[in-house]
């Protein structure tokens, strides 16, 4: 949810918001997306469900990114969220939890994720984001996944000689203000609870 939440409040559209543990998911959320999973946007015409596709929506909308990225950049950009996507999400969520998964290797999977930030990192600019001095969609989509890839072990993470541009560049997105913000800690919803709205 976190890339949807980011790209709501870089353009500033405020809607309500309703916190819920996937533990204990309210029958409303059921209803409008049965398959349950977070984020949810739910707009006057649709429902969007994909974290992905709520970006989307949002630039569409908006144009929260200045147009300075040529076309092999906006080709790269969506070749590179589908990469993260499908293939570092698979390898995080079984180095991460390898004991949620039938014979899944920690060590392999971590290996598979680090490859793919070496391929990043011999694409990454040496400014403040990916692509140079301005943060882009790129950014916004596949950073969160860094960052949880970090956080299983960050003493190891930190130590990577590498990929030291994706260490800045997380840094970056860590220590921003609009990061602090989207990572706002809200009570759960609950059926008949006051509307709490974001950003």
């Amino acid at each position: 949810a976190m890339r949807a939440r980011m790209a709501l409040r870089l353009a500033e559209i405020k809607c309500e918001i309703r916190e819920v543990r996937l533990s204990n998911k309210p029958d409303h959320m059921l209803e409008v997306s049965p398959k349950g999973t977070v984020p949810i946007l739910i707009l006057e015409d649709k429902v969007i469900d994909e974290s992905i596709d709520i970006v989307n929506w949002v630039i569409k909308s908006s144009n929260i990114f200045s147009n300075t990225l040529n076309s092999d950049q906006r080709d790269l950009t969506e070749s590179l969220i589908k990469k993260f996507d499908d293939d570092f999400k698979y390898h995080l969520d079984r180095y991460k939890y390898a004991t949620r998964y039938k014979n899944a290797d920690s060590d392999v999977h971590k290996a598979e994720c680090l490859k793919i930030l070496i391929h990043l990192e011999a694409i990454a600019s040496e400014n403040k984001w990916i692509f140079g001095g301005k943060l882009s969609k790129l950014d916004i989509s596949i950073l969160p996944f860094i960052r949880q890839f970090r956080i299983a072990n960050p003493e190891w993470f930190d130590s990577l000689r590498q990929i030291q541009k994706i260490k800045k560049i997380l840094k970056n997105y860590l220590d921003s203000e609009d990061f602090k913000k989207i990572m706002l800690k809200y009570d759960e919803w609950e059926l008949g609870s006051d509307p709490v709205y974001f950003p």
